[in-house]
């Protein structure tokens, strides 16, 4: 009869969710940065942990990945991109995990500087949902942004009532 060693129990670190992001806005292309490819990107950077190996599963550039982060309206994509890089392992790990993901909250919500374009686009899009298993990509998620459509028929509303 074998007698095999008792498995030794491996400490996990708990999985990562990473936070709903509203797409960057940019001109619709079909080679260029589409909203579900920005969300395919935050997946395949998760898993990979590597933004060259992300941004070729997605057909796109290092570094028109690196120009996407910076442009305006890119704050709940760069949190959800830092959230996707976090290693909570170490206490440094976990304050850039921490900061990350308020960041991420702070992008979701509503600012009262928003244009009518951008809560447009925010309704057209939607909020992205990034879902992993095992480490793994495993999918996104497009959820409706019922909070910008909501403004938005505030605003047309005021503007309606104005005139």
């Amino acid at each position: 009869m074998k007698h095999y060693r008792p498995r030794v129990p491996q400490s996990r670190s708990p999985p990562i969710a990473i936070p709903p992001f509203h797409a960057v806005p940019v001109r619709i292309r079909a080679d260029g940065w589409t909203p579900l490819r920005q969300a395919e990107f935050i997946g395949h950077l998760a898993a990979k942990r590597s933004v060259a190996a992300a941004a070729r599963e997605v057909s796109m550039a290092r570094e028109t990945a690196y120009r996407l982060r910076e442009r305006p309206g890119a704050e709940g994509f760069a949190a959800a991109w830092d959230v996707a890089l976090a290693r909570p392992g170490s206490e440094a790990g976990r304050a850039r995990l921490l900061a990350a993901l308020m960041a991420a909250r702070e992008a979701l919500k509503p600012s009262r500087k928003v244009t009518v374009e951008q809560l447009k686009w925010r309704v057209e899009t939607g909020l992205w949902q990034v879902f992993l298993r095992g480490g793994c990509y495993a999918g996104v998620r497009r959820n409706p942004d019922n909070s910008a459509l909501l403004a938005l028929l505030a605003r047309t509303r005021r503007a309606e009532c104005a005139t």
